[in-house]
């Protein structure tokens, strides 16, 4: 019987190669079709306003836009808070899996619906799916990954992810005002990205489970037969033996998911941290995607004309995250996190002093970069900071704040455009992001080239 030490050290030495890719590729094109569904809410809800489905006065006095982003996000909050601790206990591709299915069914019938509240509802229920799943996502790329290509890991599923973000401000630029087979361009980009999950739900049945969950759970049986596939086929594809293990820790073996148990040395300064990073980082990432045509109507462009630069400014989000992959690995991962937090917050003053389309579309580009390296960045930083029996439990609860803070900042942000315009907005977005700065530059601790049960320690 091997050991779970053996496992780890098996898992850690795995080099980079198709079959390793193959799997990280595997894995992100489940969060592609939730980014397309996520993102959509930034280039959907002009076209909903124009087609007269939302109006500018909604729930709280504030837009229906604000409020269809709070919807949105309040289903991912109690997606990743109430329900990832599941992917803890029943494990990382069973979830993965289901919770690609709850998304699908709950867009197909949100596509359908016929006012702006029902349109919310089932926002709400689309998002608890999209939450579960995109903790998922993190928690097993972070597994699968050894250390010494973790960061580019997340960089690989991040570009594939974004992906989704031109595809689905082409959609709703192109269908959104037309009408085809007597249904309406709108609900055409709802059902495009559900229709095409399904399909990528079948390749991706074919998933292994994450052999370090497998092996906290003391299933080491199934690791080691999980590992033996994926040590057959890198050697198989580079023509040479696999490197010779190296001493690895293993994590204490414990079946029981507690939540309190990332509030206890030593994870209560890291939950404390992650919480603000999560709480203020969104203000920034999602303040833009999900408001970029509305900004660049308040700086004065057309409808039409925002939908077309928002896709071209949309190519800048799975290209970012490819250039970051090349030096994502050199630096320490709170360091760049704290690097594209502030390029977030002094770009985006840029932008919103800027009126000439070149100008709003160069910047635009610019900040999705900065974003890209933002996200891609923390999502690895948070997974990397907690043990494999909690890590989707952890990664929720923290990832949960910034769910929260989008519903609340969604508000603030149709408040500050509507008395201040794009300045004032940008100003609240900065500000945001000079925290995110100041904490996890002060607080953040180090994982560079650590194996995850290193850092757990």
């Amino acid at each position: 019987m091997v050991s779970a030490a053996e496992i780890i050290a098996r898992q850690e030495r795995l080099p980079p190669s198709r079959t390793l890719w193959r799997l990280v590729i595997l894995i992100s094109l489940g969060a592609c079709f939730e980014f397309y569904d996520l993102m959509m809410t930034a280039y959907i809800s002009p076209v909903l306003a124009h087609a007269g489905v939302f109006h500018k006065v909604g729930l709280f006095g504030a837009s229906y836009q604000a409020s269809f982003v709070a919807a949105t996000f309040l289903g991912l909050f109690i997606g990743a808070i109430g329900v990832s601790q599941v992917a803890d206990r029943f494990g990382r591709r069973t979830i993965f899996l289901v919770s690609l299915l709850w998304y699908t069914a709950a867009a197909i019938v949100m596509a359908f619906q016929r006012d702006a509240l029902g349109i919310d509802v089932w926002r709400l229920v689309s998002g608890i799916g999209i939450g579960v799943e995109l903790v998922t996502i993190d928690t097993y790329i972070a597994e699968v990954a050894p250390r010494a290509v973790r960061g580019r890991a997340f960089a690989i599923n991040q570009s594939i992810q974004f992906l989704a973000i031109p595809v689905v401000a082409f959609v709703a630029w192109r269908l959104g005002d037309k009408t085809i087979a007597g249904i309406e361009g709108w609900r055409w980009v709802i059902l495009l990205g559900a229709l095409a999950a399904v399909g990528v739900w079948f390749i991706q049945a074919r998933l292994p489970e994450s052999p370090r969950w497998l092996t906290e759970q003391g299933r080491l049986a199934e690791a080691e037969a999980v590992l033996s596939r994926l040590e057959a086929s890198i050697e198989a594809e580079t023509g040479r033996p696999l490197p010779p293990l190296a001493p690895a820790p293993a994590e204490t073996h414990d079946t029981h998911v507690r939540l309190s148990a990332i509030f206890s040395p030593p994870y209560l300064g890291r939950t404390a941290m992650l919480v603000v990073l999560n709480a203020f980082q969104a203000v920034g990432f999602y303040g833009f995607t999900n408001w970029a045509p509305t900004f660049m109507e308040h700086q004065g462009v057309k409808i039409t004309s925002s939908l077309a630069y928002s896709f071209v400014i949309a190519f800048a989000y799975p290209i970012g995250p490819l250039i970051w992959s090349a030096v994502v690995e050199r630096f320490e991962r709170k360091w760049l996190v704290v690097a594209a937090s502030g390029s977030v917050g002094l770009i985006g003053l840029a932008f919103a002093a800027t009126r000439l389309p070149a100008g709003l579309i160069a910047l635009g580009v610019a900040l999705n970069f900065a974003n890209s390296l933002l996200s891609l960045s923390y999502h690895a930083y948070q997974a990397e900071l907690y043990p494999t029996r909690v890590r989707a439990t952890a990664v929720g609860f923290v990832y949960s704040w910034s769910r929260l803070s989008t519903v609340v900042s969604s508000y603030v942000i149709a408040f500050l455009l509507g008395v201040a315009g794009a300045p004032g907005a940008f100003g609240f977005i900065a500000a945001a992001m000079l925290v995110v700065v100041v904490t996890v530059g002060l607080f953040g601790p180090p994982t560079r080239g650590r194996t995850l049960e290193e850092i757990a320690q």
